[in-house]
């Protein structure tokens, strides 16, 4: 295997990083509704991406079976309505609260897998999705107590985890025969073409913001999106799913800490208590599955990143 330029490590901390900013940029473009900044935020990155795909692999189209387009054009839809739900939740809830909720897409995934793929539960990721559910219902409990619309914006960003779920569910057989790059420009693109849908119908304005707010569309392209989940994608050369997925448990402690600083957000005590639950039991949880695939035969994979 070669040599890395760079250390992978330096290069999660860095994704990591870039990831937890996501929330802070969204909360940053307040006054837009949330529909038109995750348009603008995959039409951007599409519009970044489509010189490279035209001149390095535009050759892979004309090999894309029609049940890869359905299927890559489905994971677009759900990647859409993954932003929708998880950016509007921003509006009602806190950055600490949505992005810890939103985190708990490997749970669903598993769920998804266990009746998609009849994966097996074993009994440590059991106990280790009710420890995550017990802090899930404990940060609910805790935001119910500030306001009813927090607790509204909780139940969008659990429904976001569940749509970055079926993304994920519906793109793992796919990415095994289309290229990383080849197959993010299609799925950029049917959820571009979806929210372009989606914000026509319910006749959203395209233009007319801020000029900060148009910054913030091209921060969301650029720093989440590549210095986040393509270095997540480069550094899999090297390290294993597992360590990724790992790492990404620190989005939301990043996010927090950037939410405080630059929003002024507080962390209240049932955050802190539920949040580390949650991420307590999301750790067990990737350390159970990923012993189980060590031992049995590989089977589909169901532990992608999050996509923030």
């Amino acid at each position: 295997m070669d040599k890395p330029s760079f250390s992978p490590y330096f290069a999660i901390g860095i994704g990591v990083l870039s990831v937890s900013s996501a929330a802070i940029f969204v909360k940053l473009a307040n006054g837009t509704p949330p529909s038109i900044i995750a348009m603008y935020r995959l039409v951007i990155a599409v519009l970044l991406m489509l010189p490279y795909v035209v001149f390095s692999k535009r050759h892979e189209f004309k090999h894309i079976s029609k049940k890869d387009w359905i299927y890559s054009g489905l994971a677009g839809v759900f990647l859409a309505f993954h932003f929708i739900l998880w950016f509007e939740s921003l509006r009602y809830t806190s950055v600490a609260s949505s992005v810890v909720l939103v985190t708990l897409q490997p749970i669903f995934a598993f769920i998804g897998t266990y009746i998609f793929f009849k994966e097996r539960f074993t009994i440590g990721a059991l106990v280790s999705m009710l420890i995550a559910i017990t802090g899930s219902v404990l940060i609910s409990w805790g935001d119910f107590q500030i306001s009813g619309w927090a607790l509204f914006g909780d139940i969008l960003a659990l429904a976001g985890a569940i749509m970055v779920t079926g993304y994920f569910l519906l793109g793992q057989g796919i990415r095994k025969r289309l290229s990383l790059m080849t197959y993010t420009f299609i799925v950029y693109g049917a959820s571009s073409l979806t929210l372009i849908g989606y914000n026509l119908l319910l006749n959203q304005p395209f233009t007319g913001f801020p000029a900060d707010h148009w910054l913030l569309f091209l921060a969301l392209a650029i720093i989440p999106t590549f210095f986040g989940h393509t270095l997540f994608n480069w550094a899999l050369k090297w390290v294993s799913t597992s360590t990724i997925s790992a790492s990404i448990l620190f989005e939301p402690v990043g996010a927090s800490i950037l939410a405080y600083f630059i929003l002024g957000e507080q962390v209240t005590l049932t955050q802190w208590l539920g949040g580390t639950i949650i991420l307590l039991g999301l750790g067990l949880f990737i350390s159970s599955t990923s012993r189980k695939r060590r031992a049995t035969p590989p089977s589909p994979s169901h532990e992608g990143e999050g996509f923030h």
